[in-house]
């Protein structure tokens, strides 16, 4: 299911995708009961997603969230939408303020004038592959795979996304497969294997169990 317009829209494979782990994994079989009937939920809007992600980048849930919301209202938005034309108004200085770094403020910048140009394909993204999506993504200044893997999750819901350059996930993987220990990319990977090809739900399952505020874009 692709997103549409500003409407709330949940994956139509979710409940699919919750009774294929649980029989699969013995770690998602007691997590999804546990963290109750919440769904990964998109408002269909791209720039906003990717402009939360790269805000993301480096940093954790809480912290990120507490950013984002400083921006949203920097840009004078009452919504959770934030437009390129917006960000492209505001001044560096106040950005500063809000809790960005020089480069992260450089990279949403440059996203914005990307987006404010139409000099990226929204309209194919939704028939283009995974891959083939993260090879434009990461054409822009500032999104690296990491950052088109979470577009590819939270505004796109491609069902089968294994982000191994994820904290969150890492962490997850270490708390509830590993006793705490920490692991390496080829191990979270061999996790991961066994929940294809529902690897976004889990690894969003993880994402909860870490912190239970909800992430959607």
């Amino acid at each position: 299911m692709s997103p549409r317009g500003s409407s709330l829209v949940t994956p139509d494979y979710w409940d699919e995708a919750c009774k294929h782990l649980g029989k699969r994994d013995r770690v998602m079989r007691k997590l999804i009961p546990q963290l109750g009937e919440a769904r990964l939920q998109c408002r269909g809007d791209a720039f906003t997603t990717l402009a939360r992600s790269i805000i993301g980048q480096q940093i954790s849930v809480k912290a990120a969230q507490a950013v984002w919301e400083r921006f949203v209202a920097l840009a004078g938005n009452a919504s959770a939408r934030v437009l390129p034309g917006e960000v492209l108004a505001l001044e560096v200085a106040a950005m500063r303020l809000a809790g960005l770094s020089a480069r992260k403020i450089e990279y949403l910048r440059d996203l914005a004038g990307h987006f404010d140009a139409g000099s990226v394909h929204v309209k194919a993204w939704v028939s283009m592959d995974d891959e083939a999506i993260i090879e434009e993504l990461v054409a822009i200044r500032g999104i690296g795979r990491w950052t088109a893997e979470m577009f590819l999750i939270f505004h796109l819901m491609r069902p089968d996304v294994l982000p191994l350059d994820d904290v969150g996930l890492l962490q997850g993987i270490s708390r509830h497969y590993f006793s705490g220990e920490p692991v390496s990319r080829v191990e979270a990977r061999e996790v991961g294997d066994a929940w294809a090809p529902f690897r976004s739900v889990a690894t969003w399952y993880l994402w909860r169990s870490l912190d239970p505020l909800p992430l959607a874009s």
